[in-house]
Protein backbone atom coordinates (compact mmCIF):
# COMPACT_ATOMS: atom_id res chain seq x y z
CA UNK A 1 0.00 0.00 0.00
CA UNK A 2 2.62 2.55 0.48
CA UNK A 3 4.51 1.73 -2.54
CA UNK A 4 1.35 2.21 -4.10
CA UNK A 5 0.93 5.32 -2.38
CA UNK A 6 4.25 6.76 -3.36
CA UNK A 7 4.08 5.99 -6.88
CA UNK A 8 1.12 7.83 -6.96
CA UNK A 9 1.97 10.97 -4.84
CA UNK A 10 5.82 11.42 -4.56
CA UNK A 11 5.66 14.84 -4.14
CA UNK A 12 2.96 15.92 -2.74
CA UNK A 13 4.12 19.85 -2.54
CA UNK A 14 5.53 19.65 -6.41
CA UNK A 15 2.06 18.35 -7.95
CA UNK A 16 0.19 21.32 -5.74
CA UNK A 17 2.67 23.80 -7.11
CA UNK A 18 2.24 22.14 -11.20
CA UNK A 19 -1.70 22.32 -10.71
CA UNK A 20 -1.74 25.89 -9.44
CA UNK A 21 1.09 26.94 -12.79
CA UNK A 22 -1.59 25.12 -14.75
CA UNK A 23 -4.31 27.02 -13.66
CA UNK A 24 -2.97 30.35 -14.04
CA UNK A 25 -1.89 29.30 -17.45
CA UNK A 26 -5.58 28.95 -18.17
CA UNK A 27 -6.75 31.88 -16.62
CA UNK A 28 -4.02 34.22 -18.58
CA UNK A 29 -5.04 32.97 -22.00
CA UNK A 30 -8.53 33.11 -21.52
CA UNK A 31 -8.72 36.34 -20.24
CA UNK A 32 -6.01 37.67 -23.23
CA UNK A 33 -8.53 35.93 -25.26
CA UNK A 34 -11.60 37.59 -24.20
CA UNK A 35 -9.70 41.16 -23.96
CA UNK A 36 -8.49 40.88 -27.56
CA UNK A 37 -12.34 39.91 -28.37
CA UNK A 38 -13.79 43.11 -26.81
CA UNK A 39 -11.19 45.06 -28.25
CA UNK A 40 -12.15 44.26 -31.68
CA UNK A 41 -16.00 44.05 -30.80
CA UNK A 42 -15.46 47.69 -29.42
CA UNK A 43 -13.67 48.77 -32.31
CA UNK A 44 -16.01 47.55 -34.96
CA UNK A 45 -19.48 48.85 -33.15
CA UNK A 46 -17.70 52.08 -31.82
CA UNK A 47 -19.60 55.09 -33.01
CA UNK A 48 -19.38 58.64 -31.34
CA UNK A 49 -22.46 58.53 -29.66
CA UNK A 50 -20.86 55.44 -27.65
CA UNK A 51 -17.45 57.41 -26.95
CA UNK A 52 -15.24 56.83 -24.00
CA UNK A 53 -16.44 60.11 -21.97
CA UNK A 54 -13.20 60.00 -19.81
CA UNK A 55 -11.23 60.71 -23.38
CA UNK A 56 -10.60 64.26 -23.74
CA UNK A 57 -10.76 63.81 -27.62
CA UNK A 58 -11.63 61.02 -29.85
CA UNK A 59 -11.70 61.49 -33.53
CA UNK A 60 -14.69 59.23 -35.20
CA UNK A 61 -13.60 56.51 -36.88
CA UNK A 62 -14.01 53.08 -38.27
CA UNK A 63 -12.04 50.64 -39.51
CA UNK A 64 -13.98 48.00 -40.23
CA UNK A 65 -14.41 47.53 -43.61
CA UNK A 66 -17.73 45.79 -43.61
CA UNK A 67 -19.75 47.66 -41.21
CA UNK A 68 -22.76 49.42 -42.54
CA UNK A 69 -23.00 52.09 -40.13
CA UNK A 70 -20.51 54.29 -42.52
CA UNK A 71 -22.13 57.93 -43.10
CA UNK A 72 -20.54 60.44 -45.14
CA UNK A 73 -21.84 64.25 -44.54
CA UNK A 74 -20.94 66.33 -47.74
CA UNK A 75 -20.25 70.45 -46.46
CA UNK A 76 -22.84 72.46 -45.89
CA UNK A 77 -22.83 75.46 -47.69
CA UNK A 78 -23.58 79.02 -46.65
CA UNK A 79 -27.36 78.81 -48.06
CA UNK A 80 -27.96 75.45 -46.32
CA UNK A 81 -26.26 76.66 -42.95
CA UNK A 82 -28.58 80.46 -43.61
CA UNK A 83 -31.77 77.92 -43.91
CA UNK A 84 -30.89 75.11 -41.30
CA UNK A 85 -30.81 78.39 -38.78
CA UNK A 86 -33.87 80.12 -39.52
CA UNK A 87 -36.10 77.43 -40.21
CA UNK A 88 -38.75 76.03 -38.34
CA UNK A 89 -38.37 72.45 -36.94
CA UNK A 90 -40.70 71.44 -39.88
CA UNK A 91 -38.58 72.76 -42.62
CA UNK A 92 -40.59 76.09 -43.29
CA UNK A 93 -38.69 79.35 -43.18
CA UNK A 94 -39.57 83.01 -43.94
CA UNK A 95 -37.67 84.61 -46.85
CA UNK A 96 -37.52 88.19 -47.73
CA UNK A 97 -35.31 89.91 -50.40
CA UNK A 98 -33.70 93.22 -49.74
CA UNK A 99 -31.29 95.66 -51.63
CA UNK A 100 -29.41 99.05 -50.40
CA UNK A 101 -32.34 100.91 -51.40
CA UNK A 102 -34.17 99.43 -48.72
CA UNK A 103 -31.91 99.70 -46.23
CA UNK A 104 -30.70 103.31 -46.11
CA UNK A 105 -32.63 106.09 -46.12
CA UNK A 106 -33.21 108.67 -48.58
CA UNK A 107 -32.86 112.43 -48.16
CA UNK A 108 -36.38 112.77 -47.91
CA UNK A 109 -37.29 110.09 -45.43
CA UNK A 110 -36.62 109.30 -41.97
CA UNK A 111 -36.85 105.15 -42.29
CA UNK A 112 -36.30 102.41 -44.55
CA UNK A 113 -38.57 99.93 -45.87
CA UNK A 114 -35.95 97.17 -44.12
CA UNK A 115 -37.31 99.19 -40.76
CA UNK A 116 -40.94 99.45 -41.21
CA UNK A 117 -41.11 95.97 -42.33
CA UNK A 118 -39.20 94.72 -39.09
CA UNK A 119 -41.47 97.07 -37.13
CA UNK A 120 -44.53 95.66 -38.28
CA UNK A 121 -43.17 92.37 -36.64
CA UNK A 122 -43.04 93.88 -33.33
CA UNK A 123 -46.39 95.73 -33.78
CA UNK A 124 -48.12 92.70 -34.80
CA UNK A 125 -50.52 89.93 -33.21
CA UNK A 126 -48.24 87.03 -32.76
CA UNK A 127 -45.72 88.11 -35.06
CA UNK A 128 -42.44 88.48 -32.71
CA UNK A 129 -41.33 84.85 -32.38
CA UNK A 130 -41.51 84.86 -36.05
CA UNK A 131 -38.50 86.93 -36.73
CA UNK A 132 -36.60 83.86 -35.33
CA UNK A 133 -37.72 82.05 -38.49
CA UNK A 134 -37.29 85.25 -41.16
CA UNK A 135 -34.16 85.03 -43.55
CA UNK A 136 -32.97 88.26 -45.19
CA UNK A 137 -31.56 87.84 -48.82
CA UNK A 138 -29.65 90.55 -49.35
CA UNK A 139 -28.48 91.08 -53.22
CA UNK A 140 -25.81 93.50 -52.77
CA UNK A 141 -23.40 94.10 -49.97
CA UNK A 142 -24.62 96.86 -48.34
CA UNK A 143 -27.81 95.35 -47.44
CA UNK A 144 -25.97 92.36 -46.22
CA UNK A 145 -24.39 94.77 -43.90
CA UNK A 146 -27.57 96.03 -42.77
CA UNK A 147 -28.73 92.91 -42.34
CA UNK A 148 -25.94 91.87 -40.49
CA UNK A 149 -25.56 94.68 -38.06
CA UNK A 150 -29.04 94.21 -36.99
CA UNK A 151 -28.58 90.14 -36.20
CA UNK A 152 -31.44 88.68 -38.47
CA UNK A 153 -30.67 85.56 -40.31
CA UNK A 154 -28.71 86.50 -43.37
CA UNK A 155 -28.16 85.88 -47.23
CA UNK A 156 -26.34 87.28 -49.88
CA UNK A 157 -27.37 86.79 -52.85
CA UNK A 158 -24.29 87.23 -55.56
CA UNK A 159 -25.25 87.65 -59.88
CA UNK A 160 -22.18 88.07 -61.73
CA UNK A 161 -21.92 91.18 -63.56
CA UNK A 162 -24.83 93.32 -62.15
CA UNK A 163 -25.09 95.80 -59.26
CA UNK A 164 -28.24 95.40 -57.28
CA UNK A 165 -27.38 98.71 -54.79
CA UNK A 166 -29.67 100.71 -56.20
CA UNK A 167 -33.13 101.19 -57.18
CA UNK A 168 -33.50 99.33 -60.68
CA UNK A 169 -35.88 100.69 -63.34
CA UNK A 170 -38.76 98.68 -64.22
CA UNK A 171 -38.07 96.09 -66.92
CA UNK A 172 -34.55 97.53 -67.07
CA UNK A 173 -32.24 94.51 -68.51
CA UNK A 174 -30.66 94.56 -64.30
CA UNK A 175 -34.39 94.53 -62.98
CA UNK A 176 -35.21 91.18 -65.42
CA UNK A 177 -32.05 89.86 -64.34
CA UNK A 178 -32.57 90.41 -60.43
CA UNK A 179 -35.85 88.89 -60.55
CA UNK A 180 -35.01 86.29 -62.13
CA UNK A 181 -31.82 85.47 -59.96
CA UNK A 182 -34.22 85.14 -57.27
CA UNK A 183 -36.56 83.03 -58.92
CA UNK A 184 -33.64 80.52 -58.97
CA UNK A 185 -32.81 80.83 -55.49
CA UNK A 186 -36.39 79.89 -54.75
CA UNK A 187 -36.26 76.97 -56.69
CA UNK A 188 -32.78 76.17 -54.99
CA UNK A 189 -34.38 76.49 -51.75
CA UNK A 190 -37.25 74.32 -52.60
CA UNK A 191 -34.92 71.43 -54.15
CA UNK A 192 -33.44 71.17 -50.48
CA UNK A 193 -36.59 70.08 -48.81
CA UNK A 194 -37.46 73.91 -47.43
CA UNK A 195 -41.46 75.62 -47.83
CA UNK A 196 -41.24 78.84 -47.41
CA UNK A 197 -43.51 82.50 -47.23
CA UNK A 198 -41.93 84.33 -49.78
CA UNK A 199 -42.57 87.80 -49.52
CA UNK A 200 -40.35 91.21 -50.95
CA UNK A 201 -39.39 93.77 -48.69
CA UNK A 202 -39.22 96.13 -52.40
CA UNK A 203 -36.95 95.81 -55.21
CA UNK A 204 -39.35 97.81 -57.00
CA UNK A 205 -37.98 99.90 -60.10
CA UNK A 206 -39.05 104.01 -61.44
CA UNK A 207 -40.32 103.07 -64.73
CA UNK A 208 -43.51 101.17 -63.16
CA UNK A 209 -46.33 100.24 -65.95
CA UNK A 210 -50.04 99.69 -65.62
CA UNK A 211 -51.51 95.87 -66.07
CA UNK A 212 -53.12 96.21 -69.54
CA UNK A 213 -54.73 93.58 -71.68
CA UNK A 214 -56.01 94.70 -74.87
CA UNK A 215 -60.05 94.72 -74.67
CA UNK A 216 -59.73 94.73 -71.28
CA UNK A 217 -58.47 98.31 -69.60
CA UNK A 218 -56.64 98.67 -66.76
CA UNK A 219 -56.17 95.44 -64.59
CA UNK A 220 -55.43 95.59 -60.77
CA UNK A 221 -55.35 99.57 -60.44
CA UNK A 222 -57.65 101.17 -58.19
CA UNK A 223 -59.99 103.96 -59.78
CA UNK A 224 -58.36 106.68 -57.96
CA UNK A 225 -54.83 105.98 -59.50
CA UNK A 226 -55.72 105.18 -62.86
CA UNK A 227 -56.29 108.76 -64.11
CA UNK A 228 -52.71 109.29 -63.30
CA UNK A 229 -50.90 106.68 -65.05
CA UNK A 230 -48.03 107.83 -67.13
CA UNK A 231 -46.91 104.47 -69.18
CA UNK A 232 -48.84 101.61 -70.52
CA UNK A 233 -48.02 98.86 -72.31
CA UNK A 234 -50.02 96.84 -74.95
CA UNK A 235 -49.72 92.98 -75.26
CA UNK A 236 -48.61 91.97 -71.88
CA UNK A 237 -49.72 92.04 -68.48
CA UNK A 238 -47.73 94.19 -66.90
CA UNK A 239 -47.35 94.64 -62.92
CA UNK A 240 -47.10 97.46 -60.90
CA UNK A 241 -45.28 96.38 -58.39
CA UNK A 242 -43.29 93.76 -56.68
CA UNK A 243 -44.35 94.02 -52.88
CA UNK A 244 -43.93 95.75 -49.46
CA UNK A 245 -45.66 93.74 -46.97
CA UNK A 246 -46.80 94.91 -43.17
CA UNK A 247 -47.02 91.55 -41.01
CA UNK A 248 -50.53 92.46 -38.52
CA UNK A 249 -51.12 89.06 -37.25
CA UNK A 250 -49.31 86.14 -38.20
CA UNK A 251 -49.92 84.26 -41.30
CA UNK A 252 -49.98 81.17 -40.74
CA UNK A 253 -52.98 81.26 -38.68
CA UNK A 254 -55.15 81.68 -41.53
CA UNK A 255 -53.20 80.27 -44.26
CA UNK A 256 -54.89 76.93 -44.71
CA UNK A 257 -52.71 74.08 -42.98
CA UNK A 258 -53.92 71.47 -45.20
CA UNK A 259 -50.82 70.05 -46.51
CA UNK A 260 -52.18 69.34 -50.00
CA UNK A 261 -52.40 72.71 -50.49
CA UNK A 262 -49.32 73.16 -52.71
CA UNK A 263 -49.25 77.13 -53.29
CA UNK A 264 -51.58 79.86 -51.63
CA UNK A 265 -50.78 83.06 -53.28
CA UNK A 266 -51.39 86.62 -52.75
CA UNK A 267 -53.95 88.56 -55.08
CA UNK A 268 -54.18 92.17 -56.38
CA UNK A 269 -57.92 91.93 -56.49
CA UNK A 270 -59.47 89.49 -55.04
CA UNK A 271 -63.03 88.19 -57.19
CA UNK A 272 -64.53 86.32 -54.72
CA UNK A 273 -63.73 82.46 -55.37
CA UNK A 274 -60.32 80.97 -53.92
CA UNK A 275 -59.96 78.57 -56.69
CA UNK A 276 -60.16 80.62 -59.67
CA UNK A 277 -57.27 81.09 -61.99
CA UNK A 278 -59.13 84.46 -62.95
CA UNK A 279 -57.58 86.22 -60.36
CA UNK A 280 -54.51 88.48 -60.38
CA UNK A 281 -51.84 86.97 -58.54
CA UNK A 282 -48.76 89.17 -57.33
CA UNK A 283 -45.78 86.67 -56.42
CA UNK A 284 -44.76 89.38 -53.45
CA UNK A 285 -46.55 87.42 -50.74
CA UNK A 286 -47.05 83.38 -50.68
CA UNK A 287 -46.62 80.48 -49.05
CA UNK A 288 -45.23 77.62 -51.17
CA UNK A 289 -44.64 73.91 -49.90
CA UNK A 290 -41.80 71.77 -50.94
CA UNK A 291 -42.93 68.68 -53.35
CA UNK A 292 -42.15 67.64 -56.77
CA UNK A 293 -45.07 69.49 -58.08
CA UNK A 294 -44.03 72.36 -56.77
CA UNK A 295 -40.00 72.20 -57.80
CA UNK A 296 -41.56 71.14 -61.16
CA UNK A 297 -43.38 74.51 -61.25
CA UNK A 298 -40.16 76.69 -60.39
CA UNK A 299 -38.24 74.63 -63.09
CA UNK A 300 -40.93 75.39 -65.96
CA UNK A 301 -41.13 78.76 -64.63
CA UNK A 302 -37.83 79.65 -64.78
CA UNK A 303 -37.20 77.46 -67.65
CA UNK A 304 -39.17 80.00 -69.59
CA UNK A 305 -36.68 83.09 -68.70
CA UNK A 306 -34.75 82.83 -72.02
CA UNK A 307 -38.14 82.89 -73.92
CA UNK A 308 -39.84 86.35 -72.12
CA UNK A 309 -38.08 89.17 -73.73
CA UNK A 310 -40.25 91.90 -72.05
CA UNK A 311 -41.66 90.52 -69.37
CA UNK A 312 -40.68 89.80 -65.90
CA UNK A 313 -40.71 86.81 -63.27
CA UNK A 314 -44.61 87.28 -62.14
CA UNK A 315 -45.96 87.89 -65.71
CA UNK A 316 -44.56 84.64 -66.80
CA UNK A 317 -46.14 82.77 -63.71
CA UNK A 318 -49.48 84.48 -64.93
CA UNK A 319 -48.94 83.13 -68.82
CA UNK A 320 -48.35 79.68 -67.42
CA UNK A 321 -51.26 79.95 -65.20
CA UNK A 322 -53.18 81.29 -67.93
CA UNK A 323 -51.99 77.97 -69.82
CA UNK A 324 -53.24 75.56 -67.67
CA UNK A 325 -49.61 74.74 -65.85
CA UNK A 326 -51.38 74.41 -61.98
CA UNK A 327 -53.56 71.58 -64.02
CA UNK A 328 -50.67 70.02 -65.58
CA UNK A 329 -48.86 69.42 -62.76
CA UNK A 330 -51.39 68.43 -60.12
CA UNK A 331 -51.39 71.53 -57.92
CA UNK A 332 -53.50 72.79 -55.48
CA UNK A 333 -54.04 75.88 -55.82
CA UNK A 334 -55.42 78.86 -53.50
CA UNK A 335 -55.71 82.56 -53.66
CA UNK A 336 -55.54 84.70 -51.05
CA UNK A 337 -58.53 86.87 -50.25
CA UNK A 338 -57.78 90.33 -49.42
CA UNK A 339 -59.85 90.38 -46.64
CA UNK A 340 -57.00 89.53 -44.95
CA UNK A 341 -54.16 89.80 -47.17
CA UNK A 342 -54.95 92.88 -48.17
CA UNK A 343 -53.02 95.89 -50.34
CA UNK A 344 -53.29 99.45 -51.51
CA UNK A 345 -55.15 98.23 -54.87
CA UNK A 346 -57.89 96.27 -52.41
CA UNK A 347 -57.97 97.50 -48.52
CA UNK A 348 -59.34 95.09 -46.29
CA UNK A 349 -62.61 96.36 -44.91
CA UNK A 350 -61.95 94.40 -41.62
CA UNK A 351 -59.12 95.66 -39.46
CA UNK A 352 -60.10 92.38 -37.14
CA UNK A 353 -59.18 90.04 -39.55
CA UNK A 354 -56.52 91.59 -41.67
CA UNK A 355 -53.11 89.33 -41.78
CA UNK A 356 -51.09 91.42 -44.07
CA UNK A 357 -51.10 94.76 -45.91
CA UNK A 358 -49.03 95.67 -48.86
CA UNK A 359 -47.91 98.52 -50.47
CA UNK A 360 -49.16 97.50 -54.24
CA UNK A 361 -50.31 100.27 -56.70
CA UNK A 362 -47.50 102.52 -55.62
CA UNK A 363 -45.01 104.17 -57.63
CA UNK A 364 -41.59 104.43 -56.05
CA UNK A 365 -40.04 104.19 -52.62
CA UNK A 366 -40.38 106.96 -50.77
CA UNK A 367 -44.54 107.29 -51.59
CA UNK A 368 -44.24 103.30 -49.89
CA UNK A 369 -42.35 104.48 -46.90
CA UNK A 370 -44.87 107.52 -46.66
CA UNK A 371 -47.95 105.51 -46.93
CA UNK A 372 -46.96 102.28 -44.90
CA UNK A 373 -46.23 104.55 -42.13
CA UNK A 374 -49.49 105.86 -41.96
CA UNK A 375 -50.59 102.02 -42.15
CA UNK A 376 -48.64 101.61 -38.99
CA UNK A 377 -49.96 104.25 -37.63
CA UNK A 378 -53.52 103.39 -37.74
CA UNK A 379 -52.60 99.82 -36.59
CA UNK A 380 -51.23 101.59 -33.26
CA UNK A 381 -54.00 103.57 -33.17
CA UNK A 382 -56.80 100.12 -33.59
CA UNK A 383 -54.72 98.45 -30.79
CA UNK A 384 -54.68 101.05 -28.36
CA UNK A 385 -58.42 101.24 -28.63
CA UNK A 386 -59.13 97.83 -28.10
CA UNK A 387 -57.12 97.70 -25.16
CA UNK A 388 -58.87 100.67 -23.57
CA UNK A 389 -62.55 99.39 -24.75
CA UNK A 390 -62.40 95.71 -24.45
CA UNK A 391 -65.53 95.14 -26.00
CA UNK A 392 -65.59 97.41 -28.52
CA UNK A 393 -66.21 95.68 -32.25
CA UNK A 394 -66.89 92.02 -29.40
CA UNK A 395 -68.78 90.40 -33.68
CA UNK A 396 -65.53 91.85 -35.27
CA UNK A 397 -67.00 92.93 -38.03
CA UNK A 398 -66.62 96.58 -37.09
CA UNK A 399 -65.89 98.15 -40.71
CA UNK A 400 -62.33 100.54 -40.03
CA UNK A 401 -61.45 103.42 -42.49
CA UNK A 402 -57.46 103.09 -43.27
CA UNK A 403 -55.95 106.71 -44.17
CA UNK A 404 -55.93 107.71 -47.21
CA UNK A 405 -52.63 106.33 -50.03
CA UNK A 406 -51.94 110.01 -51.03
CA UNK A 407 -48.59 109.17 -51.25
CA UNK A 408 -48.69 106.55 -53.03
CA UNK A 409 -51.57 108.21 -55.66
CA UNK A 410 -50.22 110.72 -56.02
CA UNK A 411 -46.84 108.96 -56.76
CA UNK A 412 -48.46 108.20 -60.77
CA UNK A 413 -48.68 112.23 -61.22
CA UNK A 414 -44.67 113.16 -60.93
CA UNK A 415 -41.54 111.67 -62.19
CA UNK A 416 -39.02 110.04 -59.80
CA UNK A 417 -35.29 110.88 -59.10
CA UNK A 418 -33.61 107.51 -57.96
CA UNK A 419 -30.93 108.65 -56.63
CA UNK A 420 -30.57 109.78 -53.10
Amino acid sequence: MKEANSMRDPNPMKQLLCQMDYSKISLGNLFIVSLLFAGVLYICIWSPSRSNPLLPYQKPQRICPHTRLKTIKLPIDELELALEEAAMPNKTVIIAVVNRAYVEQSIKADTTMLDLFLESFWLGEGTRPLLDNLLIVAVDQTAYDRCLFKRLHCYRLLTDGVDFATEKVYMSQDFIKMMWRRTNLLLDVLKRGYSFIFTVVQLLGVQDRLMLRPGLGVVGVPQAVRPFSLYIDFGHWKSLQDTDVMWMRNPFMMLDKNETEDLQISVDEYNGDPRSQKNLINTGFYFIRSNNRTIDLFRKWYGMKDNSTGMKEQDVLLELMRKGIFKQLGMRVKFLDTQYFSGFCQDSKNIWSVTTVHSNCCRHIDAKVSDLKFVLRDWKRFTALKAKYPTMGRNKTMTYRWSPHNACKNSWKQEHNTSN
